[in-house]
């Protein structure tokens, strides 16, 4: 019988500080999540800022909470795996030295790990089954990319967002219409109780790759309808606008999404990011798949926003095929998927 392999993983990308323990890429011994949304509630965003210094107060507790709930001391453990990119270079910074201190002082393999194939491989966490080949659409407030995983370490970008990711349109008009942040969850809730066909906000296309998405129109077209409204003293309903820019946001990514996977002949779709968690995005997706005779994966709410989880499920699979990093391991901001 085999060894079970245990992964320390560590998560410090923006403003959720996080550490989990996770056998065999797949099965979670323990995750801890310190969220700072209620701080920067304050600021209307994140700052990057009071997150790195949030994260410097934080990281020890919560390793030492992972470890415990996973009933595992440091030298029960195989490696440790930490995001080194892209994010916040501060908060960043925080979890690659901190990984890197651990890994010296016990004596650990220390693997890096990219933030986006983590958001990827969170959905083997609740689908033992799902093995690459197959398109993950991976959306979140940085990123909007459609990938084809062709295999645990070899990831091909078919299409990507030539301006605002979704989840920064979703913050940008939740601002606007006086939600607050974080926008997502608030324009998922609010638009419950409006009609997405009230107003027809524009669905943009983009020259030269059909895969490719652009949110800054749609997020312009919602601006120009609340500025025109109150110029005109015409009362807006919020609850219409959020359902109605909602649904145009979902609509263009189940199109590309579907059309993706129908042509790569793969049969197989996966969502993956912070937007994933939107409840219609998921229904609407599903509906879609269910309709073509797609297999459609989808992590837990849980791991669809920032936790170490994931990066432990990625980190697994980075281990066994032999990646390893030195202490000169550095925050890289922009890394680009399937860099090494």
């Amino acid at each position: 019988m085999e060894k079970d392999i245990y992964i320390l993983a560590i998560e410090s990308s923006c403003d959720e500080t996080a550490a989990a323990v996770m056998k065999n890429g797949r099965e979670e011994c323990s995750s801890v999540i310190y969220s700072q949304i209620e701080l920067h509630k304050l600021y209307g965003g994140v700052v990057p800022e009071i997150a790195s210094r949030k994260h410097i107060e934080k990281i020890n507790p919560v390793i030492k909470e992972a470890l415990k709930n996973a009933d595992k001391k440091l030298s029960d453990i195989d490696a440790i795996a930490v995001t080194y990119g892209p994010g916040l270079v501060g908060a960043l910074l925080v979890g690659v030295a901190e990984a890197k201190a651990l890994a010296y002082a016990a004596g650990k393999p220390l693997v890096g790990v990219h933030h986006i194939e983590g958001h990827i491989a969170a959905n083997y966490i609740e689908n033992k089954d799902l093995e690459p080949p197959f398109i993950c659409l991976v959306v979140s407030g940085g990123h909007t990319h459609l990938v084809k995983v062709l295999d645990y370490d070899s990831f091909e970008i078919i299409g990507r967002t030539r301006d605002d990711a979704a989840g920064e349109a979703f913050d940008k008009v939740a601002r606007a219409i006086g939600l607050g942040y974080p926008g997502g969850p608030k324009i998922d809730r609010l638009s419950k109780e409006g009609n997405k066909f009230a107003i027809d906000f524009p669905r943009a296309k983009v020259d030269g790759n059909e895969f490719d998405f652009s949110f800054s129109g749609l997020k312009s077209a919602v601006l120009n309808y609340l500025n025109q409204s109150e110029m005109k003293g015409i009362e807006i309903n919020r609850a219409d606008v959020a359902a109605s820019f909602q649904y145009a946001v979902i609509d263009v990514l189940t199109q590309h999404a579907i059309t993706a996977v129908k042509e790569s002949g793969l049969n197989k779709l996966a969502i993956a990011g912070g937007v994933a968690s939107n409840t219609s995005l998921r229904e609407n997706i599903e509906e879609a798949c269910k309709k073509e005779g797609i297999e459609f994966y989808h992590p837990l709410p849980i791991y669809c926003t920032d936790n170490a989880a994931m990066i432990g499920a990625a980190g697994y699979y980075n281990y066994l095929k032999g990646v390893r990093h030195g202490l000169d391991l550095n925050a890289v901001p922009n890394l680009k998927i399937g860099e090494r």
